[in-house]
């Protein structure tokens, strides 16, 4: 039984991750990305050891502005200082911190809903 969820054509769809790399509506990434509903891109220039307001403005360089942002922080989940948090909603942006595994499959499910959702994710080594 094929239970593949029925999308518009086009969307981008998380259909593997893991070794540093990911697959996405069928494109091999070997960096971490930026993952839209739309389209993907290259995320550089991420540091899990000084994550500011800056670390994301990739997001925000494009037209489409999610409701809600996905971060997959690797292996383990990282925490975020409240400061981050709180000038990313001020941008409108609801940002929720998981582990890259949970965050691609959350994204997935949110797509399938028809939601606003974004997903930046760094690479499981």
């Amino acid at each position: 039984m094929d239970v593949t969820p029925l999308l518009p054509e086009g969307l981008q769809v998380i259909e593997g991750y893991g070794a540093g790399k990911f697959r996405i509506s069928n494109i091999v990434y070997n960096s971490p990305v930026i993952v839209f509903p739309e389209f993907c891109v290259e995320w550089g220039g991420f540091d899990t050891d000084n994550v500011c307001v800056d670390s994301f403005s990739d997001i925000f360089n494009y037209e489409i502005k999610p409701d809600i942002l996905l971060v997959g922080s690797g292996a383990t989940t990282i925490f975020f200082p409240g400061v981050t948090r709180d000038k990313l909603r001020t941008k409108g942006v609801v940002i929720d911190v998981m582990n890259t595994g949970a965050a691609c499959r959350t994204y997935n499910v949110l797509l399938t809903e028809g939601r606003s959702v974004a997903a930046a994710l760094l690479p499981i080594d």
